[in-house]
């Protein structure tokens, strides 16, 4: 699933655009989408779940081949202590019951973020669930949980900086690609396509070194409400669009045709 120079070199020369590899979402709306039925922010949530099941179904026929959700950021720890633990429960149960059906589908499932922070019954879950589905290859699932693009460059760094204590590195040879291969999803492609729900447009602390050139969709639609046909919409916007890498319009044109 990693990806390779020719795929790399393949999209900054053409422009390429189609079905993207990778999507990332945030999942914005529950409490939102339960306040509007007069229902417990908790029930939207759980709403946001079956939401998931569907986008997930969706991108495996699609062709998306990665698939990354922000689930639970560095930040929502500063919810309400009741919301955070029913999230918790949520997270817990939603490991226990969709992890055979994902296993079934070919669905390989990882959790990026500080996994330290949760309770040992889910890391438990995480380590099983992870170990089951390692050798699936019809879909990578992420799931950020405690997760923060901040964190993920700050634990990076801290990886290159005992490379420099230990003497494998020097602060001068250090640059981009080095950060790159040591970020939660570094032998995976960055994300082609960034969809964010809810009506809010800004990537939260979402995946900030890997979002550089990935192409943003912001819909008003809430989590719950999003499915099959708003998940083509994002997919129509993004097939309409050139990708440049930094060159012109025009460049890009002359490519295609060289």
């Amino acid at each position: 699933m990693s990806s390779t120079a020719q795929d790399i070199s393949r999209e900054e020369r053409d422009g390429y655009v189609g079905i993207p590899r990778h999507v990332a979402i945030i999942m914005d709306g529950n409490g939102r989408w339960a306040r509007k039925r007069h229902l417990p922010r908790f029930a939207g949530h759980k709403a946001g779940v079956e939401a998931v099941r569907e986008v997930v179904k969706s991108c495996g026929e699609k062709g998306v081949q990665i698939l990354t959700l922000f689930a639970f950021s560095s930040e929502n720890w500063r919810r309400p202590q009741k919301e955070v633990g029913l999230l918790m429960d949520l997270f817990l149960t939603a490991l226990e019951h969709e992890i055979k059906k994902l296993h079934k589908n070919e669905v390989q499932l990882r959790i990026i973020g500080d996994t330290s922070a949760f309770p040992d019954k889910i890391c438990k879950r995480i380590e099983q669930a992870e170990t089951l589905t390692a050798d699936n290859h019809q879909l990578v699932l992420n799931i950020a949980a405690n997760y923060g693009g901040k964190w993920d460059i700050t634990q990076a760094v801290q990886q290159l900086a005992n490379k420099v204590q230990q003497g494998e590195l020097t602060p001068e040879q250090i640059n981009d690609q080095h950060i790159a291969a040591h970020l939660s999803m570094k032998d995976l492609p960055e994300p082609d396509l960034f969809i964010r729900t809810g009506g809010e447009q800004r990537i939260s602390n979402f995946l900030i070194w890997q979002l550089a050139y990935t192409e943003l969709y912001f819909t008003d639609v809430l989590w719950p409400d999003f499915d099959r046909n708003e998940l083509e919409k994002a997919l129509d916007s993004f097939a309409s669009r050139q990708r440049r890498f930094g060159r012109t319009g025009e460049q890009v044109e002359q490519l295609k045709h060289a």
